[in-house]
């Protein structure tokens, strides 16, 4: 909720969001994320399971909020993600760089471009010349203006999610909204 009290709404879906999921799902999840975030590290594994869960009902969105200041690797592991998006694989990286969150120095991210196929040295190019910051700190200005104040920061059909994030209250709120969406 906002600060007088009616429901925060997301600013509209853009083309160059990275999506998984079919537009017409009855359900969209957003999440403004910072792979280095504990928190988002949790809900990466609770979004998988109602993914798998929901399969076609749910269209997932990941923008980056990357908190340089708290986080000194977030930064660069969101670069990282599209510098491996340009290759054609946003969602192998962003998988694993949530699933090594420990492990996201410029040589980890370089291993996992090699672990994934991509043109290392292109990769480390872009990484290096942080062509890939504007973008980052673009989806960061956008969660600011749409009210996020912390990570993760999930957003379900577009009202922005301030409860729990474990499974179960997730399972239900998206459930509530599958519901209404029929």
């Amino acid at each position: 909720m906002g600060w007088d009290g009616t429901a925060v709404k997301l600013l509209p879906i853009r083309e160059s969001d990275h999506a998984i999921g079919d537009r017409k799902a009855r359900v969209t999840l957003v999440e403004y994320g910072d792979y280095e975030c504990p928190g988002c590290g949790e809900a990466y594994w609770i979004i998988r399971d109602l993914q798998e869960k929901l399969g076609p009902q749910m269209r997932f969105i990941f923008r980056h909020y990357a908190f340089a200041r708290l986080h000194p690797n977030a930064e660069r592991a969101a670069q990282a993600a599209e510098a491996a998006g340009a290759q054609g694989k946003f969602w192998e990286m962003h998988d694993l760089l949530f699933q090594n969150q420990q492990a996201l120095k410029r040589k980890d991210l370089i291993a996992y471009a090699e672990r994934l196929g991509l043109d290392a040295g292109r990769f480390a190019r872009e990484l290096k010349s942080e062509i890939y910051l504007d973008r980052v700190r673009e989806d960061f200005r956008t969660g600011v203006q749409n009210g996020v104040y912390g990570t993760p920061g999930l957003f379900l059909n577009g009202v922005r999610h301030d409860g729990s994030y474990d499974i179960d209250t997730l399972q239900a709120v998206v459930g509530g909204a599958s519901d209404a969406a029929v």
